[in-house]
């Protein structure tokens, strides 16, 4: 049983380290407590998947002794103290996981909101702390009827303005990533100019960190702000300028800010801190129980599947520009390369073609779909790393020849892919697609018509039509303990039938060898996904 090693680099949720622990084909090193110069000198180099968190820098002697590391998941959304384009060269994928803490983040934007409309921890502490019962002291403002800017309208900054707007507020939202559509079907205002935002009421900011976001609200832009404005940055630190956000509210032309993260944290000594009209926290933006959880359990998640192959997750370094594909694209890039995965199981023998067609819309992106495909075929019989990256030049090196196809709509289903893999074997074919509850499912397996989740562990069992397989089939795993999740069977015109079994528990060589020996059966494989 092949091994691969996943180091934790800092700490995550236990539930996250369990589920590396009991992973048998994983190889688990907990170093969130070594020294980070040992880390990276002795541990890093055996890695093939690295976890790491804001206190390990993935620079560039990182990289240098990363030599045989596969991919970085970083814990969390932000990959500030990643080097993309180092790990790019050397052929590592970064990930992270940009959903896990979404509404922790989400909650405390809105608590600084509300805390900055009502002095709440002012009051708080004058009451608690020093005893002081003064009421006519605390005259805040409501948020109903404000104008709310959002700068971002992603996971973070759409959910913000979503609980904003049930406050009765009207929303602008400036973000030149996205479709107009996106906010004026919530009936909130979308706009191209930035001076719209700056004539809000309250604004807030959800970007990444980069060189285009870095500084975007300074002393330009709060001069062009009303009076009494309020300010929350619950995002990265430096998106406002920091001089100028403490000359702002020392003037009180900003009349209150709700801040999070800073320039440099710990944030002890911030001048920010010396005022009276801004509420702070120490960057708790993921500070939640249930997101840690997330985080945690994610982020293994993706190390598992990075180690061995099946996909990664919220590649940072991707082939493709994330930000010029529809965002329906990726899950059928994510379900393509597991489908690569699952054939390259099916069919266990040198790779000779890859065939990847498009149904549909998805059907103007089957050149980057190929891409994910390749690696998820390739990664199971190849002695190379294999990833996004690199995966053109191996199949290129190797001979193995990668086509796309975009065709007509399928008059069944509103995007479908069907990929082919040939091998020195044969050629299998699995069709897939993604319905509007956002699960993946197989449609179609080598002719077959059946559906079936793509996930988990499955028994693919093809037999001749003829009474009691299906007894045979259930006793049999009953017999060697092998618990059935699921049970689909389609057959075809050429007396063949084809049962795809969902099952809980491991199969091992002896349960396969007594399924294949029965009279019916015609083929057997195992495939995990």
């Amino acid at each position: 049983m092949q091994k691969y090693t996943v180091v934790v680099c800092d700490h995550i949720h236990e539930a996250g380290l369990k589920m590396l622990e009991e992973d048998k084909n994983i190889n688990f090193i907990m170093a969130a407590d070594v020294d980070k110069k040992e880390l990276v000198e002795k541990i890093i180099p055996t890695a093939d998947v690295a976890i790491t968190r804001s206190s390990t820098d993935v620079d560039a002697n990182f990289i240098a002794h990363a030599k045989n590391m596969k991919a970085i998941v970083r814990a969390g959304v932000g990959v500030d103290n990643v080097d993309i384009p180092g790990c790019s060269k050397e052929g590592i994928i970064v990930m992270n996981v940009p959903t896990a803490n979404t509404i922790a983040a989400v909650e405390l934007t809105m608590t600084h909101m509300l805390s900055c409309m009502r002095m709440f921890p002012y009051s708080h502490d004058h009451l608690k702390n020093q005893r002081i019962w003064k009421r006519e002291k605390w005259y805040g403002y409501e948020m109903k009827g404000k104008k709310l800017g959002v700068i971002g309208f992603g996971n973070i900054g759409s959910r913000v303005a979503k609980r904003a707007q049930s406050f009765e507020m009207d929303i602008v939202a400036y973000d030149p990533y996205i479709h107009p559509s996106k906010v004026t079907d919530l009936d909130m205002t979308y706009t191209k100019n930035f001076e719209d935002i700056l004539a809000c009421d309250i604004i807030t900011i959800h970007t990444p960190k980069n060189q285009e976001t870095l500084n975007i609200i300074g002393e330009k832009e709060i001069a062009k702000m009303k009076d009494g404005v309020v300010l929350i940055n619950c995002a990265r630190g430096g998106l406002y300028n920091e001089e100028a956000l403490f000359n702002g509210l020392k003037s009180k032309k900003i009349r209150f800010a709700g801040i999070d993260v800073f320039n440099k944290e710990p944030a002890t000594d911030n001048l920010l801190l010396d005022l009276d009209n801004i509420c702070v926290s120490p960057h708790l933006g993921a500070n939640t129980f249930e997101s840690q959880y997330n985080i945690g359990t994610q982020a293994a998640q993706n190390a598992i599947e990075a180690a061995k192959g099946i996909a990664y997750p919220h590649a940072m370094n991707l082939p493709i520009d994330e930000s010029k594909i529809p965002s329906f694209v990726k899950p059928f890039l994510e379900m393509g390369q597991k489908i690569g995965f699952l054939e390259s199981q099916m069919n266990k023998s040198q790779i000779i073609a890859i065939k990847v067609s498009g149904h549909g819309e998805i059907a103007s992106y089957v050149d980057s779909l190929s891409t994910f495909v390749a690696v998820g075929a390739m990664s199971q019989n190849s002695d190379d790393t294999i990833n996004y990256v690199n995966a053109e030049f191996v199949a290129k090196e190797k001979g193995i020849k990668i086509e796309s196809e975009a065709l007509v709509d399928s008059s069944v289903f509103k995007n479908l892919i069907t990929i082919k893999l040939t091998t020195a074997e044969g050629t299998t074919s699995v069709s897939a697609t993604i319905f509007d509850d956002g699960v993946k499912r197989i449609v179609a397996i080598d002719g077959f018509d059946i559906e079936v989740p793509l996930k988990g562990d499955m028994i693919l069992f093809k037999n001749s039509d003829v009474p009691g397989v299906i007894g045979n089939i259930g006793s049999t795993l009953a017999k060697h303990n092998v618990n059935i999740a699921d049970f689909s069977l389609a057959r075809n015109s050429e007396s063949q039938a084809l049962a795809v079994i969902l099952v809980d528990d491991i199969v091992d060589e002896i349960t396969l060898n007594e399924l294949a020996s029965l009279d019916a059966c015609i083929s057997v494989n195992y495939v995990k996904i």
